[in-house]
């Protein structure tokens, strides 16, 4: 899981990451409980994901990854301004932004994870600067 999660704190993911993460992590899973005897057929099968989720009852690996990111950002947002890390979060990009759909960025990705644990109306940084950044709230469900 350490490897597979190194630098998750900076990830902008889409969907479609989202989805290939969680796909890897049932492959995974499926490695790591084998196969499964039917009972009526006495033939072996692939475990489904529900079985899989019911074995492992951990928060699936996206979740985990909104948690340690959200994290990482109270903890840059806490740091002193004139740090880069932080003028590279906090502050506006110099220069002209290229034709096309505007990248999602890290702040974005935030906001969408405050807004998954029912805190999207409210001022991030500071939900983020008081600790309460949601982080433990997406790790519960």
């Amino acid at each position: 899981m350490s490897v597979v999660l190194y630098g998750c704190e900076t990830w902008s993911l889409t969907l479609r990451e989202e989805s290939r993460l969680s796909v890897l992590e049932n492959r995974v899973f499926r490695r790591i409980f084998g196969a499964k005897r039917d009972e009526v057929t006495g033939e072996w099968r692939k475990i489904h994901n529900e079985e899989l989720n019911d074995l492992y009852c951990s928060p699936n690996i996206v979740r985990v990854i909104k948690s340690i990111r959200m994290r990482w950002a109270g903890h840059v947002t806490r740091t002193e301004e004139r740090r880069g890390v932080y003028r590279d979060l906090m502050g506006e990009p110099l220069g002209e932004r290229p034709l096309g759909k505007p990248w999602r960025g890290l702040e974005n990705n935030i906001k969408m994870d405050l807004q998954e644990v029912k805190c999207g109306g409210m001022d991030w940084i500071e939900l983020i600067r008081i600790g309460t950044g949601g982080g433990h709230l997406l790790m519960r469900k």
